[in-house]
């Protein structure tokens, strides 16, 4: 169990890792379906939402990770979690999420709530970041209000709940799992040719199944 919070709060020191390399992509967009494969398509074109072939724009990433515009707009102008995939540079580009980063903004959203201060957040997705993505899903992090800790196995979770102070905790993994399923039914774009891809969602087809009927 590592602490990757405040250092004061634990007496110890926790590594601070700088955020992944933006890319950029400039080809023009197309229409597509995702994650649908289309006839004639090969079926290698059948992409989860995790894969690294897939970004999502703002307003998606706002839906699935439930913060506002506003929220990811200064996140990402104050570098707290800028998006991985594209910045906004050129001037003309639109924000391009992966999975991963809409993950973040979940756990961000979390631990706000919670009343984590922004430094031991900043912190916390610093370690995120560099953590190995198979790492995640079997990730919890606990949080007394002041410090949050990364726990790997259910025992150090244990450990934290015996020191008799309240804590709470977010299973990474599960955070992933409804992630997948809410991305899954949203609007992607691929990151290597710019195809918009339009996401299964039921609600989406029934109410166009209602619209035609009218």
């Amino acid at each position: 169990m590592s602490s990757i919070g405040d250092d004061a709060a634990v007496g110890g020191r926790c590594a601070v890792h700088m955020p992944r390399t933006a890319r950029t992509v400039t080809d023009l967009p197309r229409v597509g379906r995702f994650p649908a494969v289309q006839p004639g398509q090969p079926a290698i074109e059948r992409l989860a939402p995790t894969s690294e072939l897939l970004g999502f724009r703002g307003p998606t990433a706002c839906a699935a990770a439930g913060i506002t515009y506003r929220q990811l707009d200064y996140w990402a102008r104050t570098g707290l979690l800028e998006p991985s995939v594209r910045t906004t540079y050129p001037a003309t580009s639109q924000r391009l999420y992966s999975f991963r980063d809409i993950l973040l903004l979940k756990i961000v959203k979390r631990l706000l709530d919670a009343g984590v201060s922004l430094q031991n957040i900043r912190v916390a997705v610093a370690h995120l970041q560099a953590a190995d993505q198979a790492d995640l899903a079997g990730m919890t992090l606990m949080c007394d209000g002041a410090t949050v800790y990364e726990c790997t196995t259910p025992q150090q979770v244990v450990d934290l709940l015996k020191g008799g102070q309240g804590v709470f905790g977010i299973a990474v993994g599960a955070v992933w799992r409804e992630l997948e399923l809410t991305l899954g039914r949203l609007h992607a774009e691929r990151t290597d040719t710019g195809e918009t891809l339009v996401g299964n969602d039921p609600g989406d087809e029934l109410a166009q199944r209602r619209n035609r009927a009218v």
